[in-house]
């Protein structure tokens, strides 16, 4: 049997890992939080996780000069993905996934936002990871240009990289696939001044599409979860498998 534990990266003190800690809990994995903007205490010895999810918070990826968590997270996440332990980052951990791997994040250039209920659609790529468009929980102000390295999975016009693929067991997506119902209504009234934003929806709607919208989402999270975690390389070494080369990741951020 291999490891039983889930490293779980937020940056906010009362940060929660909604859906997604909750199905790994259901699955029988023991959730260690971390939160190196409280202190970087990150696990250099990764052989006790099966997996790495890091999420979403309000600074940003470039923040990696004034905050050293940030700072942090950009050094280690390249030790983790090389290991081959399966990574998957949301929102601002695709972000911080994105520039590890010496990608690009910014606003957009025209000043919009997604915060949300916003379709994605798979590329010829994502198809494998995406049967079809799906309406998706989005809160960001940032995007991402991707290097050659990582694979487009899934996109739409506003912000084009919506999932990828960084080698063969890193993951990330500017969505939000964790975020409960109960976390949407904090959400709308803790940031509220975020809904003032250009192309943002407004709290009503958040809401009353969640009963059409998270259904879907639901059943696409807790189908990749479990595709996601099969992706260890550590697993593939050890029965003997050629390992899938690894990312070439650039130099740490300044």
């Amino acid at each position: 049997m291999g490891p039983k534990k889930i490293a779980i990266v937020v940056h906010q003190q009362h940060s929660r890992p909604g859906r997604v800690g909750a199905l790994l809990e259901k699955r029988g994995y023991e959730l260690h939080r971390f939160c190196p903007n409280l202190g970087c205490n990150l696990p250099e010895d990764m052989s006790d996780y099966a997996g790495v999810v890091v999420f979403g918070g309000p600074m940003s990826a470039n923040d990696c000069g004034t905050l050293a968590g940030i700072k942090c997270e950009l050094d280690w996440i390249p030790k983790v993905v090389d290991a081959g332990v399966p990574f998957l980052g949301l929102c601002l951990g695709a972000q911080l996934l994105t520039r590890a791997a010496g990608g690009r994040v910014g606003p957009h250039p025209e000043g919009l936002v997604e915060i949300g209920y916003v379709e994605v659609e798979p590329t010829e790529a994502g198809r494998e990871w995406f049967r079809a468009p799906m309406k998706v929980y989005q809160w960001h102000r940032e995007g991402m240009t991707i290097p050659d390295c990582c694979e487009l999975l899934a996109t739409n016009d506003r912000y084009p990289v919506q999932g990828f693929r960084c080698g063969p067991n890193a993951f990330g997506f500017q969505f939000h696939p964790e975020v409960t119902l109960e976390m949407k209504g904090i959400w709308t009234l803790s940031a509220a001044e975020r809904l003032k934003m250009p192309g943002a929806q407004q709290r009503g709607v958040h809401l009353s599409m969640h009963a059409l919208y998270d259904p879907p989402l639901d059943r696409w999270i807790n189908g990749f979860l479990d595709r996601w975690l099969a992706t260890d390389q550590r697993v593939a070494a050890a029965s003997g498998e050629s390992r899938s080369p690894a990312v070439e990741f650039a130099a740490a951020a300044d």
